[in-house]
């Protein structure tokens, strides 16, 4: 039986993605020797560092003066590394889920921070809009993509201070005026890699200027100027996100990545609409691209364990809801096909004509 991977991450990648990484793990570059047994100094790796990140500065447009490295520790270390660098008295955030309130809660270790908006009261269920930012502010942090809850912004917003980004689970999704950022950030398990590695895109004149002593491994200068070798970096995730940049550059690069994202989520967002089993959960306009969630309306609450054994027999992998929230949740990373959704939908349409 054919197996459909809706995981939110680590999630599906690109099927030549996966093997031709595999082969490098059994013989990297015809050395001899695997690539996870290679120095990460090694003359035959210093060019996957260099064309990853020459390929995520051409695929997002990065424009001059800014840089990518690949660090560990996923978002959850961005958490502290971005106020670490950046956060001098008082910072704003945007509260639209679990992992902004996670960012948060490290940012107030390093000082004041303001809560701009927040739709914790609705479940984050909604985006919120028209709020104002502090004008004092060091920079306003947004969670771009919303995993647990299915929320997205996906444009990039205009406002009067610095602006950085968690783009954990929809960078390469879409274009981005990088440009309007200060940093982004993004663990690559969504749309980029394999997990254990990070991408930071930063800018260089707004970096090397923390008001406070830092950690020589919190200090994004550091990395910067070692071009991400300062320490041991994930060889093997750097390469898969070689692989993976690659594969996006074959295939049209992030505006055909937006259009597919369309594609899929008209697909399934349709059927959660049209089959009287099922609701989305949060607001139209808001919905997320990425992660898709959905519930079984009131009357037929007691078919959501029925349903998910029944699209598990189907081969869908990864539909559960987050333990958070409950429901559904179809993950529609860049690597998800037309067939997968379609086979989605088709079991949901079985499951509401067999009941």
């Amino acid at each position: 039986m054919k197996k459909y991977n809706f995981n939110a991450g680590p999630s599906m990648l690109p099927r030549e993605v996966i093997e031709n990484t595999a082969k490098q793990i059994l013989d990297f570059n015809g050395s001899g020797l695997s690539l996870m047994e290679i120095s990460h100094r090694a003359k035959d790796f210093q060019p996957v560092v260099d064309e990853a990140e020459a390929l995520i500065k051409e695929l997002l447009s990065v424009p001059e003066g800014y840089s990518v490295i690949f660090l560990g520790g996923g978002a959850s270390l961005q958490f502290t590394q971005v106020p670490a660098n950046f956060l001098h008295t008082k910072a704003a955030y945007l509260n639209t889920g679990t992992w902004a309130n996670k960012a948060m809660k490290e940012a107030k270790l390093y000082g004041e921070v303001v809560e701009v908006a927040s739709s914790k009261d609705a479940n984050y269920t909604f985006i919120p809009k028209n709020f104002d930012v502090p004008a004092d502010a060091d920079y306003l942090h947004i969670t771009t993509n919303n995993t647990i809850y299915g929320t997205e912004i996906r444009k990039d917003l205009d406002v009067c201070v610095p602006l950085i980004a968690d783009m954990s689970s929809d960078i390469m999704s879409r274009p981005v005026d990088v440009s309007k950022y200060d940093c982004i950030y993004a663990g690559a398990q969504k749309n980029m890699s394999m997990a254990g590695v990070t991408v930071i895109i930063v800018k260089n004149d707004k970096i090397g200027k923390a008001s406070r002593q830092l950690p020589t491994m919190l200090n994004y200068v550091t990395h910067v100027e070692k071009g991400s070798m300062f320490n041991t970096p994930p060889v093997v995730p750097i390469y898969s996100l070689l692989e993976t940049m690659r594969w996006v550059k074959r295939n049209g690069g992030v505006e055909a990545m937006d259009k597919l994202a369309k594609q899929r989520a008209e697909i399934v967002y349709g059927e959660i609409d049209r089959n009287k089993l099922f609701k989305g959960t949060v607001a139209e306009e808001d919905r997320s691209l990425m992660n898709i969630c959905f519930v079984m309306n009131e009357e037929y609450a007691e078919l959501e364990k029925p349903f998910f054994e029944f699209a598990t027999e189907r081969g869908m992998v990864g539909v559960k809801g987050h333990r958070s929230v409950g429901g559904f949740r179809a993950s529609c990373y860049n690597a998800q096909t037309i067939e997968g959704c379609n086979a989605l939908v088709q079991a949901m349409k079985d499951f509401e004509a067999k009941y």
